[in-house]
């Protein structure tokens, strides 16, 4: 395998022509985006591929998203450093590593037990510390460490009311909404009495699923 030093360039490529170019301003994401290393969350033989502008597999029939549609959605959250913030899909663990960089503590479910253990070993390689996983139905949320600044959820679906009332007043729901492949981007903040919400880019991701696989 390549050294680390050998991505820095294909890394700083990715964040100046498929971030900055298209509008991911937030200093912190760039950053972010610049520093966590993509090629640790991916096999090795589509390491040289880690920067490209695309989703690759991962297994299990799952993806890592673009970078930018990760940066895109990491600015979205406009996360200030303090914040607890709820992940629902944890997948290989690449979006979960550039959250830990971007708020106090991240909480990440992902449903599928294969892809649970291989996040862990990969956040561990990259020395992600300030994260929890679990492996569990997303769809429930994560009522232990409730009520969360933020929640992000990395699967196309429509919400559960649970991720509404386990965030704070002012927090802020991301996620892909739709079927079939057809989602796009809604931004939903909770105030005192229901929420606001914005419609924002039109994207495909992989189906929002109830239940455990354990396999």
């Amino acid at each position: 395998m390549q050294s680390n030093l050998a991505y820095e360039r294909p890394r700083q490529r990715m964040v100046s022509e498929q971030l900055l170019a298209r509008g991911v301003n937030d200093e912190r994401v760039l950053d972010a985006m610049l520093t966590v290393p993509r090629h640790l969350f991916v096999d090795s033989a589509l390491a040289s591929r880690a920067y490209h502008d695309c989703a690759l597999p991962i297994g299990s029939g799952q993806t890592i998203s673009q970078p930018y549609m990760v940066a895109r959605m990491s600015q979205l959250l406009e996360l200030q450093g303090h914040e607890r913030v709820l992940e629902i899909g944890t997948g290989c663990g690449y979006q979960t590593a550039v959250l830990s960089r971007l708020c106090r503590r991240v909480y990440s479910i992902e449903r599928i037990q294969p892809l649970h253990d291989r996040a862990r070993k990969n956040l561990r390689a990259a020395r992600h510390a300030n994260v929890m996983l679990k492996c569990a139905d997303g769809r429930l949320g994560w009522e232990d460490y409730a009520p969360y600044d933020a929640i992000i959820v990395t699967a196309g679906g429509f919400a559960s009311d649970v991720w509404l009332q386990q965030l704070k007043p002012g927090g802020v729901l991301l996620l892909p909404e739709g079927e079939g492949g057809d989602h796009r981007l809604v931004k939903r903040r909770k105030q005192a009495n229901g929420y606001t919400e914005e419609y924002l880019d039109a994207c495909t991701f992989v189906p929002l699923l109830e239940g455990v696989n354990h396999y």
